[in-house]
């Protein structure tokens, strides 16, 4: 395993966070609660080119008015008939989209396998790319805390399934999902989002060893 960095693995997890909360509808609350600001502290604890990414992600989202980022935010991940980026992983990795007639996404057994539970007003689909991103997040911030509490069999065991989350699930497609939000997005905030996504998914799985 990794050397146990406390201030980048916190950073790690902090990530993992916001940047699940950025596929969530945009607000008024992710400046009002600083959140480009928090995610540049995060990335400078890990990764010069990965703060660069945060501080042009933050100056995109101030420079864009609300309406047009909800609007781009609706043909991307709603579409009027179809998303132009769907952020169900099922529909990148050749899976069934859950719906009433067929099985639920495989991901689900990572997730209770992680002891990870989706809160039950979330009205989604489990699949859906920030709930990947909060199941990243619970694995590195569980890892972590074994790491540091010195439990090298509990910290071994969360370790594998993160490489198995990452090389299976939310690294296998988050590739193809970020050059679809890049392709169909008209607002330089989710065109930088994505390209932030991306990088720090593949850091996570490179650290991790993920072939």
């Amino acid at each position: 395993m990794s050397d146990y960095n406390p201030d980048q693995v916190t950073a790690r997890e902090d990530l993992c966070r916001f940047l699940s909360a950025c596929y969530y509808e945009p607000a008024a609350e992710f400046a009002e609660e600083n959140l480009f600001d928090s995610m540049l502290v995060a990335a400078t604890r890990i990764d010069p080119e990965l703060a660069d990414q945060a501080r042009q992600l933050g100056a995109a989202f101030q420079a864009q008015d609300m309406q047009t980022l909800l609007v781009d935010y609706t043909r991307l991940f709603l579409g009027p008939i179809k998303p132009l980026a769907n952020p169900y992983g099922s529909s990148w990795l050749n899976t069934p989209v859950q719906t009433e007639e067929n099985l639920p996404p495989p991901v689900l057994e990572l997730y209770l396998a992680g002891g990870f539970e989706i809160d039950e007003d979330f009205r989604d689909l489990p699949d859906h790319v920030a709930v990947e991103l909060e199941f990243l997040y619970l694995l590195t911030f569980n890892r972590n805390h074994a790491e540091a509490a010195g439990s090298a069999a509990e910290a071994a065991a969360i370790e594998l399934l993160q490489r198995r989350f990452l090389s299976e699930h939310l690294g296998a497609w988050i590739g193809p999902f970020a050059a679809s939000v890049k392709a169909g997005a008209e607002t330089d905030f989710y065109r930088k989002l994505a390209d932030f996504t991306e990088r720090f998914v593949r850091m996570e799985a490179a650290r991790l060893s993920v072939h």
